[in-house]
């Protein structure tokens, strides 16, 4: 047995345990307090304090289904669907859905939400009250989220390997290949040691799915000549590319009517045939590409010759709208959705790269042609198109030259708008 005179001590170390073992336990409750689900990752339109959710339910659309079939598998009754069905009809039919896209059902105590996204842009929203039988329609817009980026290279390969490097999708190099295809050969041009810088915005939906890209300005660095071009909007609304003093960077024609071939043949009064064998004027350019790559008319005018012309297999010829110059396209494998007297735009595709005729391998054979008469394409100089006008000059200045200046500086970290 412990002496009286250690009780006091004793209580006193018995109080200082209980206290610790109170305060262990309240941390922990605090502890449990904070661990918390991280709520931000859920959708949007799901996130309504005033109406929790009791269930979400997701069906995607198959090849061959109707709106009162995939409805049903939503957990709704055939009437009901029927019902929704026309409810929305005003606002859009239910008929045009497309597979692969998503039926979305939410139910709250408040009752029931049905959503379709009708494209990029909209969707279908129909609506029941909990306490109520009718369905309300409407087409509202869809949250789209903007983010800019900016992408910079140097070609070791091929540009699309580059450009993927940079972090740049396809439909975002290829945009960037057409803005400048007045102006570079991406055929015969490109060289290993080229570089290049784009500053372009990609649209992301409310399923974070991308839209689209469009780039802002770029600049191309091609054997130490430098391009540079900058998006407007012209008061007209048409929306162009322009060089920083702004002249335009459209011209009549395109310098090749084919993207990221090479070429394997070129203009000469000289050159023995590799079928026929024997020497004569090739007098054109030969753009060796896979088989069943796009053909695109370099310039605006109209089909005047659609079918098969001997050694050229399947074969094209254009006549422009100066008609002054023609443009010929050979031995297509077939031909796109174009008829003879037909009016086609610069860049349209008017067929695909085969080797119909007397060819060795798949190619287009291209030809231009001055009042009928072949010259050298790979030479030709063409002027560009009109500048931006005089009375709007200020305001293209002030609107590009923020997007000039981020050409000039360091890139920075992607930022969200």
């Amino acid at each position: 047995m412990p002496s009286h005179r250690w009780y006091p001590l004793l209580g006193a170390m018995a109080g200082f345990l209980f206290i610790l073992l109170f305060i262990g336990g309240a941390g922990q409750d605090a502890r449990a307090r904070m661990s918390i689900p991280h709520d931000e990752w859920v959708n949007a339109d799901l996130r309504t304090d005033a109406n929790p959710v009791s269930s979400l339910r997701l069906v995607t659309l198959r090849s061959g289904d109707h709106a009162v079939a995939a409805l049903q598998r939503l957990g709704f009754s055939n009437s009901d669907a029927r019902r929704m069905i026309t409810a929305a009809n005003a606002s859009y039919q239910l008929k045009n859905i497309r597979a692969g896209q998503v039926f979305k059902r939410i139910d709250t105590p408040e009752g029931t939400d049905f959503y379709y996204n009708i494209d990029a842009d909209q969707r279908l929203h129909l609506h029941r009250n909990a306490k109520q039988r009718d369905w309300h329609a409407e087409v509202t817009q869809r949250l789209v989220s903007v983010r800019q980026r900016i992408a910079t290279g140097v070609i070791r390969g091929s540009l699309f390997a580059s450009a993927e490097r940079a972090g740049m999708d396809q439909r975002t190099t290829m945009n960037l290949v057409d803005i400048f295809a007045w102006d570079i050969d991406f055929a015969r041009d490109m060289r290993s040691g080229d570089s290049f810088k784009v500053i372009y915005e990609e649209r992301f939906d409310d399923n974070g799915r991308v839209l689209g890209s469009s780039i802002l300005a770029a600049r191309f660095v091609n054997q130490g000549r430098t391009f540079e071009a900058v998006r407007y909007q012209q008061k007209n609304g048409q929306v162009n590319y322009f060089t920083p003093d702004g002249k335009s960077l459209r011209k009549a024609y395109l310098k090749a009517p084919v993207k990221f071939s090479r070429i394997s043949s070129r203009f000469t009064l000289r050159r023995k045939h590799p079928i026929l064998g024997y020497t004569r004027a090739h007098r054109g350019v030969d753009y060796a590409a896979p088989m069943g790559t796009p053909i695109h008319a370099i310039g605006d005018g109209r089909i005047i010759f659609k079918g098969w012309k001997g050694g050229y297999g399947r074969f094209i010829l254009i006549r422009h709208t100066n008609r002054l110059h023609a443009t010929a396209y050979g031995h297509m494998s077939r031909y796109a959705h174009v008829k003879r007297g037909q009016f086609v735009k610069q860049g349209q595709i008017i067929g695909y790269v085969g080797m119909s005729g007397l060819a060795t391998g798949p190619h287009l054979h291209f030809e231009f042609r001055v009042r009928g008469r072949a010259v050298n394409p790979l030479t030709i100089k063409h002027p560009p198109a009109r500048p931006i006008a005089r009375a709007e000059r200020d305001r293209f200045m002030q609107q590009t030259a923020p997007l000039l200046g981020q050409l000039k500086q360091p890139s920075p970290d992607v930022t969200w708008g």
